[in-house]
């Protein structure tokens, strides 16, 4: 009989083990990076006929262990001035408007989508520019990651 109660007792302590272990373990992440990177120079006619723009695209890429979904993604100008001057590249220093951001809705564990965006940067210009500003970026914003 002291066998069987120590058999039990032994057998609630694993038990009690085996799911503090569980219920302490780290659920699976998401982990999305920007594989790819192309910024490119548009003259925007349709704001003003001396208007220049810098869009973005490129690609993100899932090496998590889970899905992710509502990846945001943007660009920005780290060598760009904020004051409007002729001739050189500025940025907008207001949040980003929705087509200056991109959101990929759903990524698989593994997968890689592209992504577009536009108004990375801005230049008033009566000619088109020669150069594009020393330093920009894509960022990855946010995302969610898919409890399965």
């Amino acid at each position: 009989m002291k066998r069987i109660v120590h058999s039990i007792k032994l057998s609630m302590i694993c038990g009690a083990i085996c799911l503090s272990l569980v219920a302490c373990s780290k659920p699976k992440e998401g982990k999305v990076i920007i594989t790819d990177q192309e910024f490119f120079i548009r003259h925007d006619v349709q704001s003003h006929a001396n208007n220049w723009v810098i869009d973005a695209k490129g690609k993100v890429k899932n090496i998590g262990e889970v899905d992710v979904k509502n990846v945001v993604v943007s660009g920005y100008c780290l060598s760009c001035g904020e004051a409007i001057v002729s001739n050189t590249w500025f940025i907008s220093n207001v949040d980003k408007m929705p087509h200056q951001k991109a959101t990929i809705a759903y990524l698989p564990a593994g997968a890689e989508a592209e992504f577009n965006f536009s108004e990375v940067a801005f230049m008033m210009a009566n000619v088109p520019p020669q150069t594009m500003p020393e330093k920009m970026e894509c960022r990855i914003l946010s995302f969610e990651t898919v409890q399965n």
